[in-house]
């Protein structure tokens, strides 16, 4: 299993039961020892639209990815957070929530070389390096601006990927223009236009929140709406590394997106919150 398992749906689409479960276990499950069960699963999914046999189904997809592990407590059936989907989603917190300012302090360079005779290996740490914002330069050669250094760090060490890995940090001194250069190593087109369209579809749910008509809204709307813009959210912060306003173009809508999100979980987050505690906490198994 690779990291990229949890934000593999594809962009622009509806998210898949799978990507929802995610989502709420990501949010609520870890305040709860990581684990719900069955039947309480069933019913947080029910809110959101996906019928049991689809839970059911994704559960069993997750399993077989091992970011869910079956575990029964009290006579209860019900799933648990894999301890590797744990260290992700502590990674992905500060990916997702935490914003910093991005300074233009250089690159750390991943230089890696896997035998053909471990090549499983090869995509693997592909796949993690795209998932921790590195570009390509080459094949063998992948980038990413230094702040991105400890987590690198951290990654590879704890998920026994350093044996094929040097990392080092530098500057670029030569030749041509770095903002061209950075057009080459990362998809920029194809992320501003993520971001163009997760605000041209959540702006309107901002101003329904801030509308005259929020009197009428409950705990139950804020969790609905919270779980989907978290999951249409989530995967952009892998794909964007996370580069210099200067390194930029000028039309970059990442920073409208963010303060989007940002918004809508300021206004969401601790509705959401009660809603999924209430559940929670009268589980009927």
């Amino acid at each position: 299993m690779t990291a990229s398992d949890f934000e593999d749906d594809s962009p622009g689409q509806p998210a898949p039961p799978r990507s929802l479960i995610v989502t709420v276990y990501g949010l609520y499950a870890r305040e709860v020892g990581g684990w719900i069960s069955v039947s309480t699963l069933i019913r947080l999914l029910a809110e959101l639209d996906v019928d049991a046999q689809a839970v059911r189904s994704s559960i069993s997809r997750l399993k077989r990815r091992e970011i869910l592990v079956s575990e029964r407590r009290d006579g209860r059936a019900g799933y648990a957070l894999s301890p590797y989907a744990r260290s992700v989603l502590e990674t992905g917190d500060r990916r997702i929530f935490e914003r910093h300012a991005v300074t233009d302090d250089g690159w750390v360079i991943a230089v890696f070389s896997v035998p053909e005779s471990e090549r499983q290996h090869r995509h693997q740490l592909r796949s993690r390096l795209a998932w921790l914002g590195f570009g390509t330069v080459s094949s063998g050669i992948w980038i990413a601006p230094a702040h991105a250094l400890d987590d690198t760090r951290d990654h590879l060490l704890r998920h026994g990927l350093d044996q094929y890995v040097d990392l080092f940090r530098g500057d670029y001194v030569a030749f041509g223009d770095p903002a061209e250069q950075v057009g080459r190593w990362w998809d920029l087109d194809a992320l501003q236009k993520l971001y163009d369209d997760f605000v041209a579809e959540f702006t309107s749910m901002a101003g329904r929140w801030a509308g005259p008509g929020r009197t009428s809204l409950s705990d139950q709307d804020a969790f609905i709406d919270y779980v989907h813009v978290l999951t249409a959210w989530r995967r952009l912060p892998y794909l964007d590394p996370g580069l210099p306003s200067s390194l930029l173009p000028a039309t970059w809508s990442g920073t409208t997106a963010a303060d989007l999100f940002a918004t809508l979980r300021h206004t969401l987050a601790d509705p959401a919150h009660a809603f999924a505690r209430r559940l929670l906490d009268d589980d009927p198994s």
